[in-house]
């Protein structure tokens, strides 16, 4: 008989999880998924900015959390060098994930080489190089050194927004889409001139990052991670399209099997002092919670959205249709989504259960609670998706019509 952990990337944990489940011990089994999860939720990701003065890498900074840049905790912004040292922003609801704001190159005393050992390269999974115009010889030589390194690096041209409203003011065959690819264009070129090699360019607005190419700067850092980091980049990304929704959602529902068998070793092994109903009622709080942050759904990354998009938290709200959420997540609240979920069919549950759960000798009504939680946080999930999609739609449509 196939092993049904093989079919999962975490096989070394699963096969951890079936001895102990194997010796019957599932508070031992337990213990392995939280830990498990507290490594995946743990990854640190860290990310070099860096630029000329004025290039835009503060509000860059500001834009990648989710924070707007009048937020007390935002990267302070100016007109002038406001970045003498390295500097670090940690994302609001991923603090394993930082964003490095590093003193433009041109600032310092440092040569390119000797700049990397200022900054402590070692430490940064990729850097991004923010331009407001064009990429500078000082660009050049720090991304010369950063591949020398072998570190990954990216070219950012910002402030997009205000090259192609300056041109609509000054052209009379203004065309967007043209405007852009000369703009594009321009920037590689530069670049190939200097000597760097097939350049990715990435034109942005840090003031509106659902257009031009942010998403594809998205999907090249998603595609370059290692894959043990790709989903730690996914959860702190803001939702700027649908498709970084959906992401999200894939991702988070793969994590469901891992509450719901909490939920089922709980039942086999009680704690003291807990009934399995509190139990599961706490691990599916949990993960509600967690869905909700990752969403943007909660209440402060909602304000910081509201705040970012021009538009009122009110009018954000007022799409909003799912119990999950509601503004503060609490257990009633929970049981009032397991009581929606009752009447939803158990058949997909129930086959992720025998797949997942390996049954050695364990008694079978060990799946009734996984089968429950996985229904509810997969139906929790749906909605909150949902949510935000209907979330994000909203902001677009209120600024469009502006």
């Amino acid at each position: 008989m196939d092993d049904p952990f093989d079919s999962y990337p975490e096989m070394e944990e699963m096969k951890e999880i079936r001895e102990e489940l194997q010796n019957n011990r599932p508070t031992s089994a337990a213990a392995k998924i939280q830990e498990h999860m507290k490594q995946q939720n743990n990854i640190p990701l860290n990310i070099g900015i860096t630029g000329e003065s004025g290039s835009g890498k503060s509000t860059f900074v500001n834009a990648f959390r989710g924070i707007d840049n009048r937020d007390v905790k935002a990267a302070p912004t100016g007109c002038v060098e406001t970045t003498s040292d390295v500097t670090p922003y940690p994302h609001p609801n991923y603090p394993n994930v930082t964003l490095w704001d590093l003193p433009g190159i041109g600032t310092t005393s440092f040569p390119a080489d000797k700049y990397l050992q200022h900054v402590g390269f070692e430490r940064f999974d990729f850097f991004i190089i923010i331009s407001a115009d064009r990429f500078r010889e000082n660009d050049v030589k720090l991304a010369q050194e950063i591949q020398r390194m072998e570190k990954k690096f990216y070219f950012v041209r910002s402030k997009i927004d205000q090259d192609l409203r300056n041109a609509e003011r000054s052209k009379r065959d203004f065309n967007a889409e043209m405007t852009l690819t000369q703009i594009r264009e321009n920037c590689i070129q530069g670049l190939q001139k200097q000597g760097v090699e097939s350049p990715q360019v990435f034109l942005v607005s840090s003031f509106e990052l659902h257009l031009y190419d942010f998403r594809l700067l998205e999907e090249t850092l998603e595609r370059e991670l290692p894959a043990h980091k790709r989903n730690t980049l996914l959860y702190a990304l803001p939702n700027i399209s649908r498709g970084i929704i959906n992401k999200k959602k894939e991702v988070l529902q793969s994590t469901v099997k891992y509450y719901a068998s909490l939920s089922a070793f709980v039942e086999s092994a009680p704690i003291p002092g807990f009934t399995v109903i509190i139990a599961d009622l706490n691990i599916a709080f949990k993960a509600i919670k967690r869905y909700q942050v990752t969403f943007g759904l909660d209440s402060e990354s909602l304000q910081n959205f509201a705040l970012s998009a021009g538009v009122s938290v009110a009018d954000l709200r007022a799409v909003m249709t799912s119990p999950a959420s509601a503004i503060e997540i609490n257990k009633d609240l929970v049981s009032n989504v397991i009581y929606l979920s009752s009447g939803q069919t158990l058949i997909t549950a129930a086959e992720e259960a025998y797949r997942f759960i390996p049954m050695f000798g364990i008694l079978e009504a060990m799946t009734l609670p996984f089968i429950t939680t996985h229904n509810v946080l997969s139906i929790s999930l749906s909605m909150l998706a949902e949510d935000a999609q209907r979330v994000f739609t909203r902001a677009l449509a209120l600024n469009t019509s502006v």
